[in-house]
């Protein structure tokens, strides 16, 4: 299967945030994602230097390989290059999505953050691989960014391809997870809840199985 293919039956989103996760740990962790068999990976690195960014995602891509996991890079269409990666994940200051197309070929995932459902139908237009929507819920993750609630996710399904991946994101737990379900949701992000759960590979299992990836 192509990148997207794999992609398509992913409904767990995982990110390695290294406002969670130190060096130390960081393979550790997501060798931790990796086995409860995690299908898309990515790697945020917010206050670390690109050169030390392309250094950790040169580790953590045949890591995911070696899983039959997608590794994405958070924000650097030439470090996705450089390290091997499926994919980049862009915010909504990133740019136009055409060049970096052209930069990482057809094959390539390329992922939008989005708040609104306007937001979401242009990066759909764009035709950006999937989007993240949200936060749906306040989070440490993004601080001071407005959460945007849950009433928008089934309109931004329907406006859009059924098939298309909206992995919903922000605040996203197993306390909250069953009303983002019951909003209409089918596809989600959760980072703080599963880097600093007890048992994370077999969170990420009983996550795959709530949203009927297994």
């Amino acid at each position: 299967m192509n990148r997207k293919e794999r992609l398509s039956p992913c409904r767990l989103y995982g990110i390695v945030d290294m406002g969670y996760t130190t060096e130390n740990q960081l393979l550790s962790v997501t060798e931790k994602l990796l086995a409860g068999g995690l299908g898309i990976l990515q790697l945020r690195a917010k206050n670390c230097a690109p050169e030390r960014i392309e250094q950790l995602g040169s580790q953590l891509a045949p890591l995911c390989r070696k899983h039959g996991c997608l590794f994405i890079i958070n924000d650097y269409p030439e470090i996705a290059l450089s390290t091997g990666a499926d994919g980049v994940h862009l915010g909504q200051d990133d740019g136009p999505l055409a060049p970096v197309r052209a930069m990482l070929g057809p094959d390539c995932i390329i992922g939008r953050s989005t708040h609104s459902p306007e937001q979401a139908l242009e990066a759909f237009r764009e035709q950006a691989d999937y989007i993240g929507f949200g936060p749906l819920f306040p989070t440490g993750t993004k601080p001071g960014r407005p959460s945007i609630g849950l009433k928008d996710i089934a309109n931004v399904r329907r406006q859009l391809s059924e098939e298309f991946p909206v992995f919903c994101i922000g605040g996203i737990n197993g306390d909250t997870l069953p009303n983002v379900l019951k909003a209409g949701a089918a596809r989600v992000v959760i980072v703080s809840w599963l880097l600093t759960h007890p048992d994370i590979t077999g969170a990420v299992t009983a996550l795959r199985r709530t949203l009927g990836e297994i």
